[in-house]
């Protein structure tokens, strides 16, 4: 497996020198937040797009694709009771999956727990259809950009929809896609009744991307989670795609939190 870093971290600094940061710890790839590239995708230009790979080469980096995806934007929803609303989140899912292609990535991380939540309006069953529907309309667009959708399970903290990687599945089943598979994040899996080593065994067939974090918002080894035995599981299934650190609390400092995430991969990797 291999180990990139979240760029939103860096938000105090251009892409480039973020890459160049990045590759000194010794990460080999970068998970970009598409806000950090312009307020909407369509509002990032193809000189945008060619500078970003450019810096991502310049330092060696693979661009392992977007996550965030909804994040900082108005007016998307993928279970809106409102058509057109959610007409208009499949054009933007387009969009990006159309981004990602241009900067080399291949995966798409579907969290955007506030653009999914099911409003009191909305029942699960119904919820399900309407994201089963778009995602499938969406999926014949993924396939000719050779482009993955990975979706994301998240905690009753942040949604009402998708709350259990078995949920998740469920949806990704009833899509029926190749380019639609499951990411699965540490700090969103310890909600679960499960173990994390569990889920990641019993998600395996689906595992596309994976998120290493703690529940404090840290990187991993910053709280208490081991990341041995997560490591372990991801051995043992197979996995060798992408783990990708994705903090929220920068409280420790982007310098401390990318070392430290690092390290502890590569020491418990190690072992």
């Amino acid at each position: 497996m291999k180990f990139s870093i979240c760029n939103e971290l860096y938000f105090d600094r251009s892409f480039a020198a973020a890459c160049e940061h990045a590759r000194s710890v010794g990460y080999e790839g970068i998970e970009i937040a598409p806000f950090t590239l312009g307020k909407s995708v369509f509002d990032i230009s193809s000189q945008v797009r060619r500078e970003t790979v450019q810096a991502a080469e310049t330092f060696g980096l693979q661009i392992v694709g977007l996550h965030w995806l909804l994040a900082k934007t108005e007016g998307y929803h993928l279970t809106s009771p409102d058509a057109d609303i959610r007409r208009r989140t499949l054009g933007y899912l387009v969009g990006l999956a159309e981004l990602c292609r241009d900067l080399g990535g291949k995966i798409m991380v579907f969290g955007s727990p506030q653009q999914r939540s099911l409003d009191s309006s909305t029942s699960a069953e119904i919820g399900f259809a309407r994201a089963r529907d778009l995602f499938q309309q969406l999926a014949p667009r993924l396939e000719s950009l050779d482009v993955q959708l990975a979706i994301e399970p998240l905690g009753p903290e942040e949604t009402n929809f998708l709350t259990t990687a078995e949920s998740t599945v469920e949806l990704i089943e009833a899509i029926g896609s190749s380019h639609v598979g499951l990411i699965l994040d540490v700090k969103a899996m310890s909600t679960e009744a499960l173990p994390v080593p569990s889920i990641i065994e019993k998600s395996a067939s689906w595992l596309r991307h994976f998120h290493a974090n703690d529940p404090n918002r840290q990187g991993p080894g910053m709280g208490e989670v081991d990341f041995k035995p997560i490591l372990d599981s991801l051995k043992s299934i197979g996995y060798h795609k992408w783990v990708s650190v994705e903090v929220f609390d920068y409280s420790p400092g982007i310098e401390t939190l990318a070392n430290e995430s690092f390290r502890t991969l590569c020491s418990v990797k190690g072992k």
